[in-house]
């Protein structure tokens, strides 16, 4: 009959998504897709740190100036969040709009992924030294797998985990000592500040798992960075903040900023969304790396030692992404 025809289309279309939408997800979690995505999106936060201090100098923003600091950054998400739902909404084609049901996730999202990571970070950094500062900005890798670990449940905290953790860390150490002293002097508003933005990110990297689980991250991402955005724009302006000086050269830079916010962590989003945090996330001790030796390539800082210490950090760093994501029953298939 026409009915039963209809319904065996329907079906049949219906089987068809769901083929794609395995295999896209079989796609997402094969370990070289994982190792290029996240290095893509590591590289993109790594080349963030020495294009923020070139945007300070095309603004002219004195660095002791926090909150105009803050207003900048919020800016730069605003910016970000637009282009990212742009850029989603035309990949679906089809508007990326929030549910209801969604509304509160992006708030809560928006809470640690932006607010408080960034506030909390420019409070520290003003407080700490570049090394001591890159030194625990570092740890939010290895907080993000005890926090899925220990507070989520979200998976096992295996010894091998730490390992990789720990080795990664010392990489970090390694590539951003240079021939500095680090005091063992410790403030809330210092160090307790920088921690507390390390510990927003692992959080942050929890929550989007759990809410792309019903939503598009791409779309998470977006309007959290909208609305992030423009508390820091609000609070960065009601405690002081002014941007007083705008040239060609400055909005570029703070479109650039934008675009590697916009599609590092729509990426980082998608991955999180189909992997283990912890075979994410152990990509994260990449981005100090690079920030360091883009900073010495485009900001001409580092010494003469900094490229055998870059070649020992990159080993480290390599050695624990590989203890992380080397699994010995790799021919059985992964569930999620």
């Amino acid at each position: 009959s026409l009915k039963t025809g209809v319904k065996k289309k329907e079906r049949r279309r219906m089987n068809n998504l769901e083929n794609v939408t395995d295999n896209k997800k079989d796609f997402l979690q094969k370990t070289w897709v994982v190792c290029v995505l996240a290095l893509v999106c590591t590289f993109l936060w790594g080349s963030a740190s020495p294009c923020i201090k070139l945007g300070y100098a095309y603004f002219q923003i004195p660095s002791d100036e926090t909150w105009t600091q803050v207003l900048f950054a919020g800016m730069r998400f605003v910016l970000a969040g637009v282009l990212t739902i742009l850029i989603g909404s035309a990949i679906s084609r089809k508007p990326l709009l929030p549910s209801k049901s969604s509304a509160f996730n992006i708030v809560k999202l928006a809470l640690f992924q932006t607010i408080l990571q960034y506030i909390f970070f420019y409070m520290g950094l003003a407080h700490n030294s570049g090394v001591k500062a890159s030194i625990i900005n570092g740890s939010n890798t290895f907080l993000c797998i005890l926090v899925a670990g220990l507070v989520f449940r979200q998976e096992k905290l295996t010894f091998k985990k730490l390992a990789g953790c720990i080795i990664g860390f010392a990489g970090v150490i390694v590539v951003t000592m240079n021939g500095q002293k680090i005091d063992m002097n410790l403030s809330l508003s210092g160090e307790g500040s920088l921690f507390l933005a390390a510990l927003s990110y692992a959080f942050s990297s929890s929550l989007i798992k759990i809410y792309s689980k019903k939503d598009n991250p791409v779309m998470l991402s977006g309007y959290q960075f909208i609305f992030g955005g423009i508390v820091m724009v609000i609070l960065g302006f009601a405690m002081g903040g002014r941007i007083t000086h705008v040239s060609v050269s400055a909005l570029l830079m703070l479109f650039y900023l934008a675009c590697i916010s916009a599609v590092a962590y729509s990426l980082w989003g998608i991955l999180l969304k189909h992997n283990p945090v912890s075979k994410v996330a152990i990509f994260g001790f990449t981005n100090p790396v690079f920030g360091v030796l883009l900073s010495a390539w485009w900001l001409g800082e580092g010494g003469k030692e900094l490229g055998v210490k870059a070649v020992i950090a990159l080993l480290l760093v390599c050695i624990g992404i590989c203890i992380v994501n080397i699994n010995p029953g790799s021919n059985k298939k992964q569930v999620n």
